[in-house]
């Protein structure tokens, strides 16, 4: 008897939210190639979404009009909130994901590059793996997230630098120094707030403000690929013993 090939059901989603304050329309497909379109009026914010979707390896287009006549707070964190209700109303009744994730590296036979992942008892390869960390030149950031339904963010290693004073020099030099990392740690509180996960993003060490922002939304896109996964073992199961996410 042939079997037929089960269809999936794209995982996409859009959202409109406007306030007195932001205006932001975003369009999401987990299941993409890691194209972008983004446009915040903040180039070192569409920089970071941007590399978020090629490393995530979704789909996003994301447009903000907000208050930046005020400051950049508005629109990253609104665009954090949108991101998130973007992803809770993508990812649907979570069935059959991995829900949880980290940023990795696939485990290959003997440790040689290109030979085949080994397999288990049963002949099928093991679920990937890897430490979380993600290295961005003197920077070393680490992320790992489970989608669970319940909305948790851990911010370690910052709390000196989040609300480093940068000087006018600084802003006018390098568009990353006026990016504070107080401002990055609003984006992923909106995020995990609306996606409903928990989410740990730490930096183990590092300095140069560029390095450290995009290390953790590089290992956030690693994190948050591996969770969003379908796992072909579980499909149709909700990965919870509680039947509810």
């Amino acid at each position: 008897m042939q079997r037929t090939k089960q269809r999936t059901k794209p995982r996409q989603a859009r959202v409109n939210r406007q306030t007195t304050e932001t205006k932001v329309v975003a369009k999401l497909n987990i299941d993409g190639t890691g194209e972008a379109s983004v446009r915040t009026g903040i180039a070192f914010f569409d920089h970071m979404l941007t590399l978020f979707a090629r490393h995530a390896v979704l789909d996003l287009s994301l447009q903000c009009k907000g208050d930046l006549e005020v400051d950049a707070h508005h629109t990253v964190e609104d665009c954090g909130i949108v991101l998130g209700q973007a992803f809770q109303q993508a990812l649907g009744d979570k069935k059959g994901i991995r829900r949880y994730g980290y940023a990795f590296e696939p485990e290959q036979g003997g440790g040689v590059v290109g030979t085949p992942r080994p397999t288990n008892v049963r002949g099928a390869p093991p679920p990937l793996k890897g430490e979380a960390y993600v290295p961005m030149d003197e920077c070393l950031a680490r992320c790992v997230i489970d989608f669970s339904g319940r909305p948790y963010l851990v911010w370690r290693g910052l709390d000196k630098m989040a609300f480093r004073q940068v000087t006018n020099a600084e802003m006018q030099q390098d568009m990353s120094s006026a990016f504070r990392f107080g401002l990055a740690r609003e984006f992923f509180q909106g995020f995990a707030n609306e996606a409903r996960c928990n989410l740990h993003l730490e930096l183990l060490y590092g300095e140069e403000p560029h390095h450290v922002v995009e290390a953790l939304f590089k290992s956030f896109a690693k994190a948050v690929d591996i969770a969003c996964q379908r796992d072909p073992r579980i499909a149709g199961k909700l990965p919870s013993t509680k039947e509810l996410l």
